[in-house]
């Protein structure tokens, strides 16, 4: 898991603008189509607003929804509301190759399997995707993976019904296909997040969104979101592949320094200018790994 931290929700959304663009072209030029799952919220609805600034290969394009409200066609609820007045009006995207979730079907059982049947069509058996953006939750659910609910178990089928949530009850992927996928694009903005982004960053699977793969995923937060962590916008962390502790792989020597909090990367200078960063481990609270650097000052 890599993660990066920008100043502000706008820049973050538009670096996951430029990274979706950036997978979609060496998806096509490698298989020949690109295939993304698309989260709801506030947040990417300005990321892919800014994704239709970006050089996309969008006649190879296929748009899938990672999670959708059980509401009438046009409500504001809908993500896929937002997804259309936000992408599709303002790309070459094909009306076709944007798939909704059969969410206004009077047999929702039926409709999962529906989806499925699409998404096996556009991606083969079993389906890959090749992007799939989620986002967190203030009490760390992403999809309509929320705590306590039942879908939470799903390991059959990638797409299931989930229990009222917030009014609603929703249709979801569920973990065996976001886990099967190409790279997972977190987006997590806001100082709601803070306490679940440094869950998920320890990989704490307690919460749901830390249930989903590590191996393939980044995460483009704000400096609201990722106060904990202790990381400013210039800096760049990454959790090794093969653990849950989040290790340093890259950092920038104005990296915050903390005050010895769990879960925060501190950064102290020595006489002749070289950088020593350690980042403290969210349960112990001791060093993970620290590393030196000559990044001094000029």
């Amino acid at each position: 898991m890599r993660i990066e931290v920008f100043a502000d929700a706008d820049t973050a959304a538009q670096k996951a603008a430029g990274f979706i663009a950036t997978e979609a072209r060496s998806a096509v030029v490698n298989r020949g189509s690109f295939v993304m799952a698309v989260s709801g919220g506030h947040t990417p609805w300005i990321m892919l607003r800014a994704l239709a600034s970006e050089d996309a290969p969008w006649k190879s394009v296929q748009v899938v929804q990672v999670d959708e409200r059980v509401a009438p066609d046009g409500s504001p609820e809908r993500n896929l509301t937002h997804l259309r007045e936000s992408l599709l009006g303002r790309v070459p995207l094909p009306p076709g190759q944007l798939h909704a979730m059969p969410v206004d079907s009077p047999d929702l059982e039926a409709a999962c399997q529906q989806y499925i049947q699409t998404l096996k069509t556009i991606v083969g058996s079993p389906p890959v995707l090749d992007l799939v953006h989620l986002g967190l939750g203030p009490d760390g659910h992403t999809a309509s993976l929320v705590p306590g609910d039942s879908v939470l178990e799903v390991k059959d089928v990638d797409v299931a019904l989930a229990g009222p949530y917030q009014g609603r009850r929703r249709m979801t992927l569920t973990y065996p296909i976001l886990n099967r996928s190409r790279c997972v694009l977190w987006l997590v903005t806001g100082s709601d997040k803070v306490g679940m982004l440094a869950r998920l960053v320890a990989g704490d699977s307690s919460i749901p969104a830390g249930r989903v793969q590590r191996n393939h995923a980044l995460v483009l937060a704000d400096r609201a979101a990722a106060e904990r962590l202790g990381y400013d916008s210039k800096a760049v962390v990454a959790c090794d592949s093969g653990t849950t502790r989040p290790v340093v792989r890259e950092y920038h020597p104005h990296a915050l320094d903390g005050c010895g909090t769990a879960g925060q990367l501190r950064t102290s200078r020595d006489a002749h200018g070289a950088c020593t960063t350690r980042l403290y481990d969210l349960e112990s609270r001791s060093p993970v790994r620290s590393k030196k650097s000559d990044l001094a000052e000029s």
